[in-house]
């Protein structure tokens, strides 16, 4: 920005810049351009004449909502389980009782063997080579026409939200990029509107608190799926838990490269779960899991979490 006789001007080669893109949009200050041209650098352009003819309120408009997904009238035979890398290492019971929960269902649950991180730490990262490594080799195991399930919302955001984006340019893989995406649902979601179960509660009177990772939340609505869930059982009481939407500081690889401001998240999220009086709190992301119960129990506090779908199974009679 310069200043000259005719007023603040911009450098033309600044015109494309964000910043200054997020200005004109705004428009906050237009004056009339003047009627004769005195400076003595022909080649940028007044404030006022890059506002003059902009609309204020052009880019404040939200985007369009997508259109609500369309669930299958009846639930398949048989289903992917995408079990996720930290399920794997670190919670296996969470993807038995995954299988457990559509199993009861009457569906048949295929787990492929070679399957392994979905490529989300390696994306989010900045890594887009490694990331589609992974992600293909992740494509040629669920090939198969047919659910995939997966029992974390951030997973599953990244093969139905990001994959796409990985495989742009090559129109081929694309294509199954596209199917995978069309038919892979979180847990929750998919017990909630394919399998459509009613949950009878067999527990004793508790409270828990729900925490949903971000990119879940953002990406695959599972704070609702797992609310509803929870709805149905009569003798549990979800309760709120004070700025229930921010971040646990997990974030994946964020957690290793800042541990300090992820030390400082994590005991910002347990001090208000400690605080909602909560007697156990559930996610269904394993990641968040780690990041919390680690948390906890360095407080030395007897507070756990569990994973959502060893809470249901539980609370329905699968564990007797």
């Amino acid at each position: 920005m310069e200043k000259t006789d005719a007023g603040y001007v911009m450098p033309a080669s600044a015109i494309h810049n964000p910043v200054c893109k997020a200005a004109e949009s705004n428009a906050l200050y237009i004056q009339q351009p003047p009627q004769t041209d005195n400076r003595a650098h022909p080649e940028t352009r007044l404030m006022s004449e890059l506002f003059y003819n902009a609309v204020p309120n052009a880019t404040r408009v939200a985007p369009p909502l997508p259109e609500p997904r369309q669930y299958p009238s009846e639930k398949p035979s048989r289903v992917y389980l995408f079990g996720t890398c930290v399920v794997d290492l670190f919670y296996p019971e969470a993807g038995m009782d995954a299988i457990h929960l559509l199993e009861r269902e009457g569906i048949r649950v295929e787990y492929p063997q070679g399957q392994s991180c979905c490529g989300q730490p390696a994306y989010t990262s900045g890594y887009t080579e490694q990331a589609r490594t992974v992600a293909r080799s992740q494509l040629a195991l669920f090939a198969g026409d047919y659910p995939v399930v997966v029992p974390s919302g951030s997973c599953a955001g990244m093969l139905r939200e990001h994959y796409a984006d990985l495989f742009k340019d090559e129109p081929e893989t694309l294509k199954q990029v596209q199917a995978l995406a069309a038919r892979t649902y979180e847990l929750a979601e998919f017990l909630l509107f394919v399998c459509k179960v009613q949950l009878k509660d067999s527990g004793e009177p508790v409270k828990v608190a729900l925490h949903t990772s971000c990119s879940a939340r953002r990406e695959m609505n599972t704070h609702l799926h797992g609310r509803e869930l929870l709805a149905q059982l009569s003798n549990v009481e979800r309760v709120n838990h004070d700025h229930e939407s921010e971040c646990c500081g997990f974030g994946g690889t964020f957690s290793v490269r800042m541990p300090d401001i992820s030390g400082a998240m994590v005991a910002d999220k347990t001090q208000a779960l400690k605080d909602s009086g909560a007697h156990k709190v559930l996610s269904a992301d394993c990641g968040c899991l780690m990041n919390i119960n680690g948390a906890l129990e360095k407080q030395k506090e007897a507070l756990r979490g569990q994973h959502l779908a060893s809470f249901l199974w539980q609370r329905t009679g699968g564990a007797q």
